[in-house]
């Protein structure tokens, strides 16, 4: 733990069919991240969930 908190590095990111970017939630590790990603795709049907380190965005060009 740091003195701002608890590191979150991991990021569960909501993609829309525009191609336009949300970040739903920081997780403390990956496992839990995906865990919440599946649930919600499970639920949403239609919606893409993917799970990024954060800091390490991919490019989409």
């Amino acid at each position: 733990m740091t003195d701002s908190g608890p590191l979150l590095p991991w990021l569960v990111i909501r993609q829309d069919d525009n191609g336009n970017r949300y970040r739903v939630g920081r997780y403390a590790t990956r496992s839990e991240a995906e865990r919440v990603a599946d649930r919600l795709d499970a639920n949403a049907p239609g919606q893409v969930y993917t799970v990024e380190r954060a800091g390490r965005r991919t490019s989409s060009a």
